[in-house]
Order: structure tokens, then C-alpha cells, then sequence
């Protein structure tokens, strides 16, 4: 489990760890031992703390209920309680999700999905927040206009998994690459172009804050990156049934793609660049699909 893995890197950045659901001691238990868990697991079966969150998954009960063959009805349940149908609903889950609090018990970010089976990894919150963790499985690059490290937030992956593509950029000397509104004036600008696959949903790519740049030649300003910087591109690994019996098949899913970007300096504009990038990401089958083979 990634929680696991990234405990020791948490720890540091003076972070903990708890988990909370539905299930009972017992069940968590015999998760915690076969899957060498060693942070808390606290069971709520009662769903109390779930409902005193305001994240109490009443689809379920809905599902079950007078209304449950109502399409509208069973659209929900899809979406948020089981892709699986009827014989899957549980009473008194959550909304899957993550929440950072302070010292204080204060909840100070939280990161849910629209679908039930989609999860952000550990290291991709710590990106969203700004958090820096160690680099894994880097493809790093070099051009005559800059620098670049690219790797992905989290190396194996399952069903419904939110992860990012990370893509640090440091452009060279007095040279700059052109930030979201640049093309309005007919520049490239840099950012990640994957190729689709039937496993992933791609997002669009988080830009940082750019600069505004006076070009000279041109009278123009135009918004750029001089500095070091980082671009996220979020992948979301589908959720549904179709996918898993894809990935069951599979050791290991390679996204490809491109880096795409232009760059000037304080003279010269130069052509648009595609330099060729890929990822390979090992895949492992959720807990319940292990539990069935």
C-alpha cells in the first residue's frame, strides 16, 4: 500500500497517518497483516465519525430501497457505491476521500472524487499541496533551450488511481518558454501532449504562476517561465468493470507522449520543440480482485 511505503517520507515533512472506515477489527485486522499495514486503522462501523464528517454515502441505502430500479437511481449507485450491482451495496460507507488536518483538528484540505472507485495517491496530494518527494522512475532530458526532469507521482498504479505526471523545467540562460495566454499571439505553449489509451482519463495540465515578459523586438508582452518550475499533468486510471479486466491482464501500462514548448531568448524566437517522453507504470490488482483469484 503506497500509505505505507511513503510513511518514513511523511514522517519527515511531519505528517501522520490515520485511516478510518467501515469495516470491522476484525476485517481491518487481517487487512493490516497481509498487507504489512503499520499505521492506525481505526474501524467506525457505526458510521458515527463518518456522519459527524458530513461524508456519509447514503446512495446505498437508495439503491436498496423502493426507488432501486429507477435508472436515475442506478446511475448513482454505479457511480458512487459499486459498478458490480446490487449483490455489492454496503450500508453505512463513506465517500472515499482524503483529509488533511492541523494540530488544531482543523481540516485544512481535502481531496474526494466524482467516482466512488477513483483515489489520489499519497504522492500526488503532496504535489497538489506543493509538497516535494523524492523523484521515482526520472526521465531527465536536456535541449539547447533547457533542462528538464519528468517522472511520475506514484510507479505502480491500479483501478480508478489519480495520479500525476511531474515535468520540472529549467530553462537555460536568458532564455524563457511561453506560460498559458501566450498563444493568443501565436507562441507554443510548453506543456505536456500524451497519447490517449483506453485505461486513463487525462486532465489538463496544471500551470504554476507565470511572469509577464517584455519582448522587445516585438513590443509585445507575453506571459513566460525564466526560472525553475513545475508543470502536473493528473492521469486518472478508469474505474469500471471493463478496466480492471484490462489491467488483470496486464503487468504494466507505458503512456507515451510528447513535451511540447517554444522558446526565445532576449533576441530570438526559435521553433516549436516536441521532444518524445514515455512512462512506464507497473500495474497491481485491488484488494478485492485478489480476494477473487
Amino acid at each position: 500500500m503506497e500509505l505505507q511505503d511513503q510513511l518514513e517520507t511523511l514522517a519527515e515533512q511531519g505528517l501522520g497517518v490515520v485511516a478510518i472506515s467501515y469495516d470491522s477489527e476484525e476485517v481491518l485486522a487481517d487487512f493490516a497483516t497481509r498487507r504489512g499495514i503499520t499505521f492506525p486503522l481505526l474501524s467506525d462501523d457505526d458510521s458515527a465519525v463518518i456522519s459527524d464528517f458530513g461524508i456519509l454515502n447514503t446512495v446505498a441505502e437508495e439503491g436498496l430501497g423502493p426507488n432501486g430500479d429507477d435508472p436515475a437511481v442506478q446511475a448513482d449507485v454505479a457511480r458512487y457505491v459499486s459498478v458490480f450491482g446490487a449483490s455489492q451495496l454496503i450500508v453505512g460507507t463513506p465517500y472515499p476521500g482524503t483529509f488533511m488536518v492541523n494540530r488544531n483538528g482543523e481540516v485544512t484540505s481535502r481531496f474526494f472524487e466524482e467516482f466512488y472507485r477513483e483515489r489520489n495517491t499519497t504522492t500526488n496530494v503532496m504535489l497538489q499541496l506543493g509538497v516535494g518527494l523524492s523523484p521515482i522512475a526520472a526521465v531527465e532530458g536536456s535541449t539547447a533551450h533547457l533542462d528538464f526532469t519528468a517522472y511520475p507521482s506514484n510507479s505502480t498504479v491500479t483501478v480508478g488511481t489519480r495520479f500525476s505526471l511531474a515535468l520540472e523545467v529549467e530553462p537555460g540562460p536568458n532564455m524563457h518558454v511561453y506560460a498559458p495566454g501566450a498563444e493568443e499571439k501565436g507562441y507554443r505553449v510548453i506543456g505536456f501532449e500524451l497519447d490517449p489509451t483506453p485505461l486513463a482519463r487525462i486532465e489538463p495540465v496544471d500551470y504554476p504562476e507565470s511572469e509577464i515578459y517584455y519582448f522587445e523586438p516585438l513590443d509585445e508582452y507575453v506571459p513566460v517561465y525564466q526560472e525553475k518550475f513545475t508543470l502536473l499533468q493528473e492521469v486518472v486510471m478508469n474505474g469500471d468493470a471493463d478496466a480492471e479486466r484490462m489491467m488483470g491482464e496486464m503487468d504494466a501500462l507505458t503512456l507515451t507522449g510528447t513535451l511540447q514548448y517554444q522558446a526565445c531568448d532576449d533576441a530570438i524566437c526559435f521553433l516549436p520543440q516536441s521532444v518524445p517522453v514515455s512512462f512506464t507504470l507497473d500495474l497491481e490488482l485491488p484488494d478485492r480482485q485478489r480476494a477473487l483469484q
